[in-house]
């Protein structure tokens, strides 16, 4: 069962977090040889004295004392009930107690950290027990279950990607100086290219104004009077005496 929790745990985070933004097994509190099942690697203080913090999270599944509670719930069996009911809270209070003993020291790790319960029915029974609740708050554990926990991470994400930038600040100004350069030389070019498709334009223009003269003028031949186009073109005239004399009309022949 344990197993199956820190599977679980990896898995959220293998999904949400980059391979630099956490790792396993980590010895959070230098010399303590405790070793956490995971913890998140977060910016250090603005005073330089550590480069980075841990967060602890560490997975947690007292599978039998929930199951218990659960069968006693579904035979409303209201001893056993009550029983199982501090059974878990006292495991639940162990676990943090261990998890706030062994792996959070200030100023190596936060100040808190998170103890992970892998069933989302058993993360709900916690928060229904408000004295249950308020002690793990006393002690600065915070309790998740998998959509908490993945909400978290989220939020700790939006926060890297803020610290890349601030980081990463005059690198990005340079970026946008280069963009900025280069979108005025293109703009160069474009102004350039527009000069150029304006002189087509004009060229164009300029060729249709003097194809509809032509139009005009080649519209004008056909109103011509007979032989004013032969005079113009200097064609020589076309008669055949032959065509005359042994072709005859045929308007003329269906008159006969």
């Amino acid at each position: 069962r344990g197993t199956w929790g820190e599977v679980q745990l990896r898995a959220i985070l293998e999904q949400i977090l980059t391979d630099s933004q956490y790792e396993e097994n980590v010895e959070t509190v230098p010399g303590s040889n405790a070793r956490v099942e995971f913890a998140v690697r977060l910016p250090g203080p603005m005073d330089g004295m550590v480069d980075h913090i841990w967060l602890p999270i560490d997975s947690k599944f007292p599978m039998d004392y929930y199951a218990r509670l659960q069968d006693a719930m579904e035979q409303s069996d209201t001893d056993v009930m009550e029983a199982a009911a501090k059974e878990l809270e006292q495991s639940i209070l162990l676990s943090a107690k261990e998890i706030k003993e062994k792996y959070v020291s200030l100023p190596y790790t936060t100040d808190f950290a998170i103890l992970f319960l892998p069933v989302e029915g058993l993360y709900g029974e916690v928060l229904r027990r408000s004295a249950l609740f308020e002690k793990l708050q006393e002690l600065r554990i915070t309790v998740a279950g998998p959509t908490t926990l993945t909400a978290i991470l989220n939020s700790l994400r939006m926060g890297f990607r803020t610290l890349a930038i601030e980081q990463r600040s005059s690198e990005v100004w340079e970026v946008l100086g280069a963009v900025k350069a280069e979108f005025e030389k293109f703009g160069g070019v474009l102004d350039k290219l527009k000069k150029q498709l304006g002189a087509a334009q004009n060229t164009i223009d300029q060729g249709r104004t003097r194809t509809r003269v032509m139009e005009k003028k080649l519209r004008d031949v056909e109103s011509l009077p007979e032989g004013r186009s032969d005079e113009i073109l200097q064609l020589p005239e076309f008669h055949s005496e032959e065509t005359d004399e042994h072709f005859e009309d045929p308007a003329d022949a269906r008159t006969e």
